[in-house]
């Protein structure tokens, strides 16, 4: 039995997480979860995976949450920070599959990693913005981090029997989100509704709409750049609108393996629970000859800047990306709510960043820093308060 933490259950990554769990329920166990708002989701996860503790955001949606389960309920209920702490570190979990979308999945990661736990990361922020620092910080405490990412879940797959100095490059595919081949002209229009409107997969809305202004490409560069120790000169993105090749490595023999399976996160989140074994579950099977034809396209990093922006980023260095995902994120929050437009996201990360002169990341403190800056930076851009 696998004893595993879920921090953001009640997310897209969480609640997929959860059917894993249903799926072996014979051979994983959860013990903490943790969520934000959505306190009707959580009371049916605590009736039915009954974890021994569950942490909500806020003390008022706690003791609503209390009230609504069972007297007979055994879930601890805790809430902010502190409640995230302690499922991060909750001492019977082996494993802490980090869900949250955000900055606020930072810490709770540090944390689990300094209890030695392994790893499921779907949360991009902490690499993103810790880099180094985080990679590091697994090797000193001994902490195995596994991506949940289905792109990065492919190339740690296709590493799995070869060396990483073996490696040419890495083929990181994109499927191109709901806007592939438009041009500037066209996306000076585009609405939320359009933005969230993805094609292939059914995600949250961050991060359907870094799908569609390719960020969430960009962010996976840099991700996958601390994951494998490779140079950002050794990514190479490619659109492909099937979804089907989850991306690929070439190695220095000029011999390329790729992973493919249909668009389900469960694959990757099941793999990366169940690591080193593989599982057997009854998910759909790849048919290529259903498939039929499988296209590529270089994306078009001018119209689609927050791609290019990501790689400059990397090539920065130090707090530079972490200041790229603040802004990116203050930018989605404004575009959701209808204050600036789809193509301000990208003008204004790229504003952000020229203001900004990167520094050593040494600490959780230096990104926290960062974040700050980024955000205050913003509200004098806009005069907005953050």
């Amino acid at each position: 039995m696998k004893y595993i933490s879920i921090l953001g259950s009640t997310g897209s990554i969480g609640t997929q997480t959860l059917d894993v769990v249903r799926e072996h329920a014979g051979n994983l166990k959860v013990c903490a979860i943790t969520g934000n708002n959505n306190i009707e989701l959580l009371k049916e996860q605590i009736i039915e995976f009954e974890p021994e503790l569950c942490s909500v955001m806020s003390e008022e949606k706690a003791l609503t949450l209390k009230k609504m389960l069972p007297k007979d309920c055994k879930t601890d209920i805790s809430f902010g920070m502190d409640g995230l702490m302690q499922a991060a570190e909750f001492e019977k979990s082996e494993i802490a599959v980090t869900a949250i979308s955000g900055m606020i999945g930072l810490k709770p990661t540090v944390a689990a990693i300094k209890k030695h736990k392994k790893i499921a990361l779907a949360n991009k922020e902490t690499l993103v913005t810790g880099g180094s620092y985080i990679m590091d910080l697994a090797k000193k405490y001994n902490s195995q981090i596994i991506p949940v990412d289905s792109e990065h879940s492919a190339i740690f797959q296709c590493l799995m029997a070869n060396e990483y100095r073996s490696v040419n490059k890495i083929l990181l595919t994109a499927s191109g989100g709901p806007f592939r081949g438009k041009d500037t002209e066209y996306l000076k229009n585009v609405t939320v509704e359009d933005a969230l409107k993805h094609p292939n997969w059914s995600m949250g809305k961050k991060i359907t709409i870094d799908s569609a202004t390719l960020m969430n490409k960009g962010l996976e560069v840099i991700e996958a750049k601390f994951l494998f120790d490779i140079e950002p000169e050794q990514i190479e993105v490619l659109v492909h609108p099937q979804s089907i090749i989850h991306s690929g490595v070439e190695f220095i023999d000029h011999s390329t393996i790729a992973q493919l399976g249909l668009p389900d996160m469960r694959v990757p989140i099941q793999f990366a629970l169940f690591y080193p074994e593989r599982i057997h579950n009854s998910y759909k099977s790849l048919s290529l000859t259903d498939i039929g034809n499988l296209t590529f396209e270089k994306p078009d990093m001018e119209v689609f800047k927050c791609l290019r922006l990501a790689f400059d980023a990397l090539k920065a260095g130090g707090t530079m990306p972490a200041v790229l995902n603040a802004s990116n994120e203050v930018c989605v929050d404004l575009f959701l709510n209808k204050k600036i437009s789809f193509l301000d996201i990208g003008n204004i990360n790229e504003q952000v960043m020229l203001k900004h002169s990167s520094v050593k990341i040494d600490s959780i403190e230096t990104i926290l820093e960062a974040e700050e800056w980024t955000r205050q930076t913003i509200g004098s851009l806009m005069n907005i308060e953050h």
